[in-house]
């Protein structure tokens, strides 16, 4: 079977504003979602390395959780079953007032999700600065808090720059799951080109390209960020060997 390309079809209307639309969406969701995992994940991986057990088991609770739950499960809890198990004006609240529900619900499903990783992650890179880290920044006055900041953090940031990364590039791979609950992110506006004008093969190209176009510039710019953020006499977390 010959198949006849037809790559203009991407570039009419509406259709390359669809195609545009969607990549933008994308890179939204991506940017909310990990800019909830990053800040929620480091205060989990914080408390994965604190003295009191309690902590501990607070954060490995919460990383076994949303860790084990496949994240397609974890969308439709969030936007059918949350809002329903909520207290009435809360609930009320997520399915009619909250602005763009579909996509601040699949944000803070995927920063959720993601967080539990990155939690790991952190978690790895403070371990991996050994206990002198923490031992000489509380001899010399620290608070817990302040070791953790100032010191143990930082360093544990800059152990784990390829990891991270690597968890940066799936949240928007697995952005594509907000499809499932209406948001109309790069997937789902490249299944709407198809049903259209039933240039399947087009649509999914374009979509791949964009996603392909996506990681590369997120891992050149690892590869920059790596070289300028090591700790000279460390191995970063997850590059050993």
């Amino acid at each position: 079977m010959h198949y006849h390309w037809h790559w203009d079809v991407l570039l009419q209307q509406p259709y390359s504003t669809w195609l545009l639309d969607g990549f933008l969406v994308t890179v939204a969701l991506s940017l909310t979602g990990w800019a909830i995992a990053l800040i929620l994940g480091t205060v989990v991986g914080a408390m994965r390395t604190a003295s009191s057990p309690a902590v501990r088991g607070a954060g490995a609770l919460y990383v076994q959780v949303f860790r084990n739950i496949p994240l397609l499960l974890q969308m439709f809890l969030w936007f059918f079953v949350v809002p329903e198990v909520l207290p009435s004006v809360a609930g009320h609240f997520l399915k009619r007032d909250l602005p763009y529900p579909e996509f601040t619900i699949a944000a803070v499903c995927l920063g959720f999700y993601t967080a539990s990783r990155v939690a790991e992650i952190v978690r790895a890179g403070i371990l991996s600065a050994g206990t002198g880290q923490r031992s000489a920044a509380l001899a010399s006055g620290m608070s817990t808090l302040q070791a953790y900041r100032y010191v143990l953090l930082p360093l544990a940031f800059r152990l784990t720059v390829p990891p991270l990364v690597s968890e940066f590039l799936s949240i928007f791979k697995n952005s594509s799951v907000a499809l499932t609950i209406g948001v109309f992110e790069l997937t789902n506006q490249a299944n709407q080109i198809e049903n259209y004008t039933f240039q399947g093969f087009e649509a999914y190209t374009a979509a791949t390209v964009l996603y392909a176009t996506i990681s590369f510039v997120c891992l050149r710019g690892s590869r920059l960020l790596s070289r300028h953020a090591g700790v000279g006499g460390m191995i970063s977390a997850g590059q050993a060997s």
